[in-house]
């Protein structure tokens, strides 16, 4: 313990958390608390890493590998804490520390990772590997250790380690600011609406969300106001205002991202050339299943054909729909027009109507079912806990335990939209799960999402699409709950990143099974099971709509790509680039990329650049996985889920993706299940 611990003993953050299974004290921690405790981290772990260097026995796995693994653990609270509330709960306060943190901490971790005498150590363990006697896990650490050192610049010559110390920084700071302006944006917008016959073929529940108790409605950037705007508003000259908004968020002003993009574009060429790779999706794919652009590109190629042509035939009914409604005064199909031309079609061919179903997915119902598929296919059971703290009064906690009552961790649970929080939804951690002295030290994870709210007496009533989206983030946290690994750095979700979303999508596929509908979808008020007719719509209709929904996806991907497979170093202009980006694969005008360059925060603000693409990758994976669930002919085979479990989600990082794949399907994935499930053969 240093001086500055000994003389802050009020930080929250110094010496163990005094609570329930140890979970962070949010109550007790005030802004005050982080950058002190940031800075303590740091020289914490300075002095740690100082004395790994300083040891004069020779180096050992021991004393070296887990020794760096172990260190920094202050840094390690601070950080979970800080950087997960300034996503999902920040302020104006957050944001300047943010400012003021992000490039100290980066300057820090470069500095570890570019320490000459611990990667001499580093290296001496690696090249005696053979003779270690290690086990699987240890081998693996070891190797990501000695890759992670490699990867990080260790090998370089001194100037070139001095460039990429300056990149490194100027990156996260960029980074961080992309993601400030495209929250400021976000919330800055408001389509004010002051006239009743403006409100037309918009749901109730929407009208009354927006009342502002003033005689005029106000409609947001934020998916459960915007998206079912576009969905039912009749009002077409409204419906391309919102869109428009929406589209080309942080396009301009004040909270303009395209410098940004630019710059960011720029310095990852710079990082690409100076640890000697031709692009920076050269480098970054080197470290993924993928291993190389070319690969990722024939993926997304071989799905875009069918994609595009079952576009094509969408964009043609809606505009035999627009010509039959309108007449002479028709008009051609825009981007503002498909998701509510589409809707139309969905409620003509399937009469469905998304607004029928909402009322049979409260957010506690779907809760529920998630809960119900994982005690059926895991044994396990959640139970709410309420004698830990959080972060904020709308966050509720569980406690997850095992068939035979082991205690697994614990899920925070954080819903709906507030001004503090971006957009999106991710699951996150506050603790990630390893072993100490024969102890399992178990996760606490987060689940954030940004779902529509409850109003009144009506309760949180989810879309179809925020059902998928409450799966798919569960799937990330059984990934984590479920982690039985030594080692924090191998544990959980810490694996390839095309590999990651497989245990997300996986569970997409139980949301709208029959057999545990009926199980969860009640309807709030009469508590009535969804009916037999609706579930049949549904099934029905899911492949509806599929042409937008690749193809809108597969344009971002490639956008990704295209911007990181950049060979020249000079600024590109962020908008040019797009269109011709978008013109080389002929996408339709009336389809917009999922996210545009200013608003593509996965590759500009986190940590999917020249990785977008992982989430079609996984999804290869996931139909394929699903097959084989299916063809024992049980939605909840316990057999298929302990394989699931032991194979996947319980080894984390410690071995090749796909050999834990192989051993849970017994082959390669087959990308036709995917192709079949989507429609587009």
């Amino acid at each position: 313990m240093t001086a500055a611990t000994s003389c802050s003993e009020s930080n929250p953050f110094y010496g163990g958390y005094k609570t329930p299974h140890e979970v962070p004290p949010f109550d007790k921690i005030e802004t005050q608390h982080y950058l002190p405790a940031f800075k303590e981290g740091m020289a914490q772990q300075v002095e740690e890493v100082d004395n790994i260097v300083r040891n004069a026995q020779q180096p050992t796995f021991a004393n070296t590998i887990e020794a760096l693994e172990w260190s920094g653990k202050l840094l390690d609270r601070v950080s979970a804490v800080f950087f997960n509330l300034n996503e999902a709960e920040t302020s104006d306060e957050m944001e300047k520390i943010a400012e003021e943190i992000t490039p100290l901490v980066t300057k820090h971790l470069d500095n570890i990772l570019l320490n000459e005498e611990l990667f001499s150590k580093i290296e001496t363990v690696y090249r005696q590997r053979a003779e270690l006697q290690l086990n699987l896990e240890q081998n693996k650490l070891l190797e990501e250790t000695y890759k992670r050192f490699v990867r990080g610049g260790a090998n370089l010559a001194a100037n070139d380690k001095n460039k990429l110390r300056e990149v490194n920084e100027k990156l996260s700071s960029l980074m961080l600011k992309f993601g400030q302006n495209l929250l400021a944006a976000t919330n800055a917008y408001k389509l004010v609406v002051d006239s009743v016959g403006d409100l037309e073929g918009l749901p109730a529940s929407l009208v009354e969300a927006a009342a502002t108790g003033n005689n005029t409605w106000e409609f947001t950037l934020k998916n459960p106001s915007v998206m079912p705007f576009l969905q039912y508003s009749a009002k077409r000259n409204l419906r391309e205002q919102i869109h428009n908004a929406y589209a080309n968020r942080a396009n301009a002003d004040e909270f303009d991202n395209n410098a940004i993009v630019a710059e960011i574009v720029n310095l990852r060429v710079q990082k690409a050339n100076i640890m000697g790779y031709e692009t920076f999706a050269d480098y970054v794919l080197d470290d993924c299943m993928a291993k190389t652009p070319r690969n990722v590109y024939n993926m997304l190629a071989r799905l875009w054909t069918p994609a595009l042509r079952k576009a094509r035939y969408e964009a043609r009914e809606q505009q035999a729909v627009i010509n039959r409604e309108n007449g002479k005064n028709t008009f051609l199909l825009q981007a503002h027009d498909w998701r509510y031309y589409e809707q139309k079609i969905m409620q003509e061919r399937y009469t469905l109507n998304v607004e029928e179903l909402r009322p049979y997915f409260t957010l506690e119902n779907v809760r529920n079912g998630i809960f119900t598929l994982v005690e059926k296919l895991y044994g396990v059971q959640f139970t709410p806990v309420t004698d830990v703290p959080v972060y904020h009064k709308d966050v509720v906690c569980y406690s997850a335990r095992d068939v035979n009552g082991d205690f697994l961790g614990l899920i925070y649970m954080d819903f709906c939209p507030r001004p503090g929080k971006r957009g999106g939804a991710w699951m996150t951690n506050f603790r990630e799960q390893s072993f100490r002295h024969g102890k399992r030290i178990a996760p606490v994870i987060s689940l954030v999402c940004n779902f529509t709210p409850a109003l009144g007496n009506v309760p949180s009533l989810l879309t179809p699409d925020e059902v998928e989206t409450f799966f798919h983030e569960f799937g990330h946290g059984l990934h984590s709950l479920f982690s039985s690994c030594q080692y924090k750095s191998l544990a959980g979700t810490n694996v390839a990143r095309d590999f990651v979303e497989l245990p997300s999508q996986i569970m997409e596929n139980w949301a709208f099974e029959p057999e545990l509908l009926a199980l969860y979808a009640k309807r709030y008020d009469t508590q009535e099971v969804i009916p037999a007719h609706l579930v049949e719509k549904l099934v029905s209709a899911q492949q509806y709509g599929q042409g937008f929904k690749t193809v809108e996806y597969l344009a971002a991907s490639w956008l990704d790509m295209d911007f990181h497979v950049v060979k020249d170093s000079a600024k590109v202009n962020v908008q040019e680039f797009e269109r011709a980006a978008m013109g080389n694969i002929k996408l339709l005008s009336e389809i917009l990329p999922r996210y545009r360059s200013t608003y593509f925060s996965h590759i500009f603000a986190g940590g999917y650049s020249a990785g977008y693409y992982s989430y079609i990758w996984a999804e290869v994976l996931d139909a394929d996985a699903f097959q084989q669930f299916k063809k024992k002919g049980k939605t909840f085979d316990t057999n298929m889920g302990t394989a699931f479990r032991k194979c996947i989600l319980e080894r984390g990082g410690t071995e090749d993706p796909m050999e834990l794949y192989k051993r849970f399907s017994g082959h390669e994935p087959d990308i036709a299940p995917l192709i079949k499930r989507r429609g587009l053969e």
